[in-house]
């Protein structure tokens, strides 16, 4: 391969990136719901679920996390 035509990130950035999004995807998916049919009900133990409060924005963060350490890892084979 010519140098000139080398890539920066190679195919397991490109797969650490995916999954970053993915777990992104999933953390966001678990933040929503939580709306009440009748707009006079308040149901805060659904609203303030320990899924939405704390387990959400923490897969979320591994996601950025992990989409960040998919950007900055090098190639093993390149020096």
């Amino acid at each position: 391969m010519n140098e000139n035509n080398k890539f920066v990130f190679n195919k397991s950035n490109y797969t650490l990136l995916l999954i970053g999004l993915a777990v992104n995807v999933l953390g966001f998916i678990l933040m929503i719901g939580g709306a009440a049919e009748d707009p006079n009900e308040f149901n805060a133990e659904e609203l303030f679920s320990h899924r939405r409060i704390t387990v959400a924005p923490i897969v979320i963060v591994l996601g950025y996390l992990i989409i960040l350490y998919s950007i900055i890892k090098k190639d093993s084979q390149s020096n």
